[in-house]
């Protein structure tokens, strides 16, 4: 996860920017602090949550409360990724298990040694996930801090280090501490709340749900792609968990959907609406507070 934040994560960073550019480090520390305060309170309830959305709902409050416009433009694009992403997730999840299973049906490969290469395909899709997750949710954590710079540049014994490289380095070790400590509930109605997957559905799932993730975050694929003259993908984050949610819903819909469990995925498509809202809210308030009750500057000249 810190590698893939670290050298992947520039690119979808600096497009998060472009829908809310807090340029004042007071600013930013309130919409990083809204968004993580919303997400907190809602997987106290249980709920998976996006993090893409909570941040964006912040930044909205924050344009809100410093009078500026939103870039429609660029707000559409982000909104188009939270059905374009868990869209392509499932299309791809399905391909890959169409796939699979016709290659497995076609082999003659014996239990034991399927179920060893199972295991190093489960390790090798979940080490790719991590990346993935760096590389494409890291500017959910430092986007908005990218116009303050809150870090020098560093220069030790020939090592250098530019500020933005700083700041995805230090989001990246924040969100590995997240997932060791905080994430376990959020991972449990994963693995067992939404469907019940056999490992080759779950190696197609967090693959799929990984590919998608890099699809929005490589720089170098969308510079390729625009050089060719060929419709790109936008450099934003989106939702790792729509995308992982999509995956598991392509799967179960091509067994016929009867292992879904669709009461939790209703409960999980409220928390994604409800979240952007939440954040939006505390976002708007912490700013006023840190106004006009600590006399701090939250908003640029």
């Amino acid at each position: 996860m810190v590698l893939g934040a670290v050298w992947s994560g520039e690119g979808v960073s600096r497009g998060l920017v472009e829908l809310g550019s807090v340029n004042v480090l007071g600013g930013a520390f309130m919409v990083a602090l809204a968004a993580a305060i919303a997400v907190f309170l809602m997987l106290r309830t249980g709920i998976q949550v996006s993090t893409t959305q909570a941040l964006i709902g912040s930044l909205l409050g924050w344009n809100a409360f410093a009078g500026v416009a939103t870039d429609i433009t660029v707000f559409l694009q982000v909104v188009s990724t939270w059905v374009l992403g868990p869209l392509l997730a499932a299309a791809t999840a399905m391909a890959m298990m169409w796939a699979a299973k016709l290659i497995l049906r076609n082999s003659r490969i014996g239990l034991i040694r399927l179920d060893g290469y199972t295991r190093l395909a489960l390790l090798g899709s979940g080490a790719l996930g991590a990346y993935s997750l760096g590389a494409n949710n890291i500017a959910n954590v430092v986007a908005v801090f990218l116009p303050s710079q809150p870090f020098p540049a560093l220069s030790w014994q020939g090592f250098e280090s530019s500020p933005t490289q700083l700041l995805l380095l230090v989001g990246g070790i924040a969100m590995a501490s997240g997932v060791l400590t905080y994430s376990r509930r959020t991972i449990e109605l994963v693995g067992s709340g939404l469907a019940n997957l056999s490992p080759l559905a779950a190696w197609v799932c967090v693959s799929a749900h990984s590919l998608v993730l890099l699809l929005f975050a490589s720089a170098s694929l969308k510079a390729w792609l625009d050089s060719m003259g060929l419709p790109s993908l936008p450099l934003v984050p989106i939702s790792s968990s729509q995308a992982i949610l999509g995956a598991i819903l392509g799967v179960g819909l091509l067994r016929g959907g009867r292992e879904v469990n669709w009461g939790t995925v209703g409960r999980v498509a409220l928390g994604w609406l409800v979240t952007p809202l939440v954040a939006s809210l505390l976002c708007f308030l912490g700013l006023f507070i840190l106004q006009n009750v600590f006399l701090l500057q939250v908003v640029g000249g």
